[in-house]
């Protein structure tokens, strides 16, 4: 049977994907299939791999810890997300402020910058987004899917759905986020984190 809990979490993972997709789409910027699926695949590894550290360390933990860790996982990742749209946004005024991106330890500031505007991610200004680009913005996007991936872990949750919900999910947000933002065409980035942050934490109170 499907797990509703799975579906509606993969939706949650998809919400960023979508908004990724539609700024691109907006800016005129063509995602080819190609880094489409490295986006989506490395979000959905990168899911897989935080599913099974919970589950591998479920057992470890006393009854009913678990499920009270998987809560406070959950329902802060959601607190974190509905207020994720000011984090964006000083992002973007620090990033604004220096007129150019730069680049930190291990890449992290110049993700920051990815995450708050994606279309920063096209380095050659090619307006195509190119595998090894893609790279960044499958890291840039799935920055919270540790977390959310292993709170589920130690849930009782169908985790082979959360991943192929996600594989799924995430290419249809991508296809349909660039669609969308073609057809709006404006440059303002859409921000529904709030929406993922209700979810994860109607999740985290069920």
């Amino acid at each position: 049977m499907i797990s509703l809990e799975a579906l509606l979490l993969a939706v949650v993972l998809s919400i960023d994907v979508f908004a990724v997709s539609f700024a691109y789409g907006s800016s005129k910027i063509k995602i080819p299939f190609k880094s489409i699926m490295i986006i989506t695949v490395i979000g959905s590894v990168i899911l897989g791999l935080s599913i099974y550290l919970g589950a591998l360390l479920l057992p470890f933990f006393p009854v009913g810890v678990a499920d009270a860790l998987s809560f406070i996982i959950l329902f802060t990742l959601g607190l974190i997300k509905i207020f994720d749209s000011i984090i964006k946004k000083l992002i973007r005024k620090y990033s604004d402020a220096s007129k150019k991106v730069e680049f930190s330890v291990f890449n992290l500031k110049f993700i920051l910058n990815v995450y708050a505007s994606p279309e920063k991610a096209d380095l050659d200004n090619s307006r195509i987004i190119s595998p090894k680009e893609s790279v960044i913005v499958a890291i840039a996007v799935a920055m919270d899917a540790f977390a959310l991936g292993f709170g589920a872990g130690l849930a009782d949750v169908n985790h082979l759905q959360i991943i192929a919900f996600s594989l799924i999910i995430d290419v249809a947000a991508v296809l349909l986020g660039c669609f969308i933002g073609g057809k709006i065409a404006q440059k303002s980035p859409i921000n529904l984190s709030w929406l993922g942050g209700v979810i994860l934490i109607l999740l985290a109170v069920f």
